[in-house]
């Protein structure tokens, strides 16, 4: 049984919500999202809190509700607080700038990559090498925050590369380190 399909979702001021033909819109003073909703549960909205409901009782229903009831959630929180995610680049010369919606990252390799930032979210660069993303959608920031990670994913033994900013990286001692 799902006990996160269960808890409510509160409803923050300043945040309208529609519901109709198994389609949902967000709008919040941030911005407005949209998702369907998948035919085997519903969702019941009161005044200020949404519920989500299952049409049968069985196992995919209650991974459904879970699953429904997280995207809900996140949808009402990007739209009134937004979400952010940092990466951190570390390096000799590796770096990151920001020009419009591009951001150049020299990572090592013989020419920079331009990385075009999706519509919706915004990156800011500090100190060269701290990319901060953010925007209201949770699941493109993630998507695009892990994209960027894997450009140059960090490595054991130097630690170079670019990671998350709450990652640890796990050092290994390399071939001298062994006796």
């Amino acid at each position: 049984m799902s006990r996160v399909g269960k808890k409510p979702i509160p409803i923050p001021e300043k945040t309208r919500i529609t519901y109709s033909d198994r389609f949902i819109t967000v709008e919040g003073e941030r911005g407005k999202l949209s998702r369907s909703i998948h035919p085997m549960v519903d969702l019941d909205i009161d005044d200020n809190e949404i519920r989500v409901t299952m049409e049968k009782d069985d196992r995919k229903s209650h991974a459904l509700q879970g699953l429904t009831r997280s995207l809900v959630s996140n949808m009402v929180v990007g739209v009134s607080k937004g979400f952010e995610r940092t990466l951190e680049i570390n390096g000799i010369g590796y770096r990151a700038e920001t020009s419009g919606d591009t951001l150049t990252l020299n990572l090592g390799y013989s020419h920079p990559i331009q990385y075009k930032i999706p519509a919706g979210l915004s990156a800011t660069v500090e100190k060269n090498n701290v990319v901060r993303l953010s925007g209201i959608d949770k699941e493109l920031l993630g998507h695009t925050a892990a994209t960027i990670r894997s450009l140059r994913p960090p490595e054991p033994y130097k630690g170079k590369g670019v990671k998350y900013s709450e990652e640890y990286v796990q050092r290994k001692a390399g071939k001298t380190g062994t006796k």
